[in-house]
């Protein structure tokens, strides 16, 4: 079993293939945070200390007892009012307008198979695959519930958590802060490692250590953001790649989120991973819950690299779902830098034919297909197809475009309004906007409120009508903007509104996926401005970055490799000089990149020499041929392109008979020396055939000296090795 009780010791253990996660229900009915780490087996209790420490309180059912105190203890959900004065992960405010909350044991349940969280995305399993603790906690005073929910998939190392707040009270009260997964560590000594960025250079690594004080990071943009990312590591200071404990949270979340990391004054370290307290007062009424989306956790006592892995498989397996969660997706050219907003149907029809007879599977009609949309000015809102524009009804340009063998999609921007579009003027309240302000307009647009259900069902019967019209099998699903101006012409409490917006979301892509099972639906906010687990459960791959930049790319997909699965990451080949920095890079450094995500093409075929037309059809050849071990395979870092002269990484397949190793160039220099890629996650002490020489080379000198990447003339240039096991 995964999940054990101890009714001797009063303890809860939860068992993964290589770790354990130990709780305990103390004598007060307090529950304690014991231990996460490698696989364990007893009680762990000996870890607690109890000492007179100054200035930190006691329960009152201590008595005399001043070695007892919330403030030094490990706890699983600490709140607020209990004496601890550490970071809470519960804040809420009660029928008396008190912000006490002393939450305390009453019960748990142990069940086959995973929970699920109605309205939210969630990790799933099947009933053989996975455990459920439910353990109830209550405030004797208030009657106000916490029910703490533990996930256990064993053969992942991953364990999820998530809370559910119910008003057991006789009063209203509201949920101002919620943090479903804290993580105490009564000793150690960690790096917070997380993701921070900016529009086009998102997810770049930090790693610093954690000191005494709060560590902060967060979105307060409505959505998980460019800026940071809803996913953070703890390390020990020492962790490599290949060695050392860590622990991973990642949020299933696309709002505004916070994670906090700190020392307390005895040297102890807490994790907090949740919602951002910034515009939540989440009201509710007697007999009404709150269910907070749900944390992933794993740990890994070999390095990061391992880490990551356990976080890949299971949000490629157990987060993604669809057609084409397992499935190799099909290489697409989108239209977007090839023509923007300039086209007509006749340019799109050439260069669709220019995709097809290079050998390109799908054609993706970007952004200007509706309404009035010549420029980013006007027309969002108006989700009526341009025949004038196209020269034809939407139907018969895909028609067109299947009958040069190429599968179709469509770019939406469902979410969003321009003030010059026939739905604004006919709903202006429909719009985040504050009455009696002038609103922040962001890429002159302002957004819809879709925490209405009316708003949400207006948008959702009007792509429906555009997809209907034809074989639409792939739609890029874009938001290119921050929420501002948080008010809802409906809501009973404006606290509520930014939540209630992201499940508003979520019924709509649900929605979408039930209505359309077979379409490949791809995330996008402005790139990566929302790339997170959230996200992935309802679009199994996200566009990156808007940065296509290969050289950029190396440090954006290094970050983003942390966490998530190459097949969730879109990548594309685009032109050079590229648009967003005018950087050169041959079309192979450019494909070798791409070849690292889902893989596609955004320029304009036509403006190709001959020779860049043959290296894509030699790109297209080479991506099939690797497509599934990209996908599917254990991936590892072998540099870090923020400080390595190159950036370089490796798939190797499950049996780890094949790995396909890649490499860019990034500093070059007179009299270059030369640099060793060393190769990992090979069968020990076995020989390795390179494909294309035909050399023989051994696994573990591989791994200890590593391979000489070739002296090559000009900047930014590209290698590969695919070796294959000769067992």
């Amino acid at each position: 079993m995964s999940i054990i009780y101890d009714e001797k010791y009063k303890t809860i253990t939860l068992h993964t293939r290589n770790t354990t996660y130990q709780m305990q229900i103390d004598r007060y009915g307090f529950l304690l945070h014991l231990y996460y780490g490698k696989t364990a087996e007893g009680c762990m209790d000996y870890l607690l200390t109890y000492y007179d420490r100054g200035f930190s309180g006691n329960p009152y059912e201590a008595d005399t007892d001043r070695t007892y105190s919330m403030d030094a203890l490990p706890q699983e959900f600490p709140s607020l009012g209990t004496g601890d004065y550490r970071t809470p992960a519960c804040i809420i405010k009660n029928t008396d307008r008190t912000y006490a909350s002393d939450f305390r044991y009453v019960s748990h349940t142990i069940k086959e198979g995973k929970y699920s969280l109605p309205g939210l995305p969630a990790v799933y399993a099947d009933t053989d695959e996975a455990q459920t603790l439910e353990v109830v906690l209550a405030d004797p005073v208030t009657g106000v519930q916490a029910v703490l929910l533990y996930g256990v998939l064993p053969q992942y190392d991953v364990i999820t958590r998530s809370v559910k707040i119910v008003n057991a009270s006789k009063g209203h009260i509201s949920v101002k802060k919620l943090a479903p997964a804290c993580l105490d560590l009564v000793g150690g000594a960690y790096d917070f490692i997380t993701f921070y960025g900016r529009h086009a250079m998102e997810r770049n690594c930090q790693r610093m250590p954690v000191g005494h004080g709060v560590a902060k990071i967060g979105s307060l943009r409505g959505t998980s953001s460019h800026q940071y990312n809803p996913a953070v590591i703890l390390a020990e200071h020492d962790a490599t790649e290949d060695a050392g404990s860590c622990y991973a949270m990642t949020f299933v979340y696309s709002g505004g989120f916070q994670s906090e990391a700190g020392q307390d004054q005895y040297y102890q370290t807490r994790l907090l991973m949740g919602m951002s307290e910034e515009q939540l007062a989440y009201p509710l009424n007697p007999g009404e819950q709150f269910q907070s989306p749900e944390v992933i956790l794993s740990y890994s006592s070999e390095g990061l690299s391992k880490l990551s892995q356990n976080m890949h498989r299971c949000i490629r397996s157990h987060l993604c779902r669809g057609k084409y969660k397992e499935t190799v997706r099909p290489i697409l050219l989108n239209s977007w830098e090839a023509s923007y907003f300039d086209f007509t149907g006749d340019s799109l029809f050439a260069l669709a034919q220019q995709a097809a007879d290079l050998g390109i599977e799908m054609f993706v009609l970007d952004d200007g297909w509706f309404g009035k949309r010549d420029t980013d000015m006007r027309g969002l809102g108006d989700w009526v197809v341009n025949e004038e524009k196209l020269g034809c009804t939407l139907g018969e340009l895909i028609e067109k475009i299947n009958g040069m063998g190429l599968k179709f999609g469509i770019w939406i921007e469902p979410e969003m309004v321009n003030e010059d579009s026939d739905l604004y003027r006919e709903h202006p309240d429909w719009a985040f906007v504050i009455p009696g302000r002038r609103p922040n307009r962001s890429r002159y647009q302002l957004v819809l409120d879709f925490s209405r259900k009316e708003v949400v069902d207006y948008i959702y019967e009007k792509i429906c009508a555009v997809l209907d019209q034809g074989n639409v099998e792939y739609v890029k699903w874009d938001m290119n903007r921050s929420l501002a101006d948080i008010y809802s012409a409906t809501a009973d409490s404006q606290g509520r509104v930014l939540h209630d917006y992201v499940l508003g979301l979520y019924d709509f892509l649900e929605r979408l996926v039930d209505r359309y099972p077979d379409i490949l639906i791809e995330g996008c906010s402005g790139g990566g401005g929302r790339f997170d687990a959230g996200m992935l459960y309802y679009t199994p791959q996200i566009w990156c970055s808007d940065n296509t930049d290969p050289i950029d790319r190396l440090e954006i997909q290094y970050g983003t490799s942390f966490i998530y699965p190459a097949s969730s990451v879109g990548a594309h080949v685009s032109a050079s000089p590229n648009h967003q920095t005018g950087r050169l890079t041959s079309m192979k450094t450019r494909g070798m990149v791409a070849m690292a995500g889902t893989f596609g093409y955004e320029l304009n075929l036509n403006e190709l020499s001959a020779e860049d037309k043959e290296e894509i059809r030699r790109q297209i050849a080479e991506y099939k041929k690797y497509a599934a071990l990209v996908q599917r395979g254990d991936y590892y870092r072998l540099t870090n392109p923020q400080t390595d002269n190159q950036g370089a990484w490796e798939f190797v397949s499950e049996d780890r008979k094949e790995a396909l190793v890649q490499v860019v160039g990034i500093r070059k220099h007179a009299n270059m020396t030369v640099d060793y890629i060393k190769v990992r996650g090979l069968k020990e002490n076995t020989m390795y055939r390179d494909t294309e020489t035909g050399m023989l080379y051994n696994s573990t000198a591989l791994r200890e000296v590593g391979v000489p990447k070739p002296v090559l003339e000009g900047e930014y240039q590209a290698y590969q090795w695919h070796f294959v096991c000769e067992d």
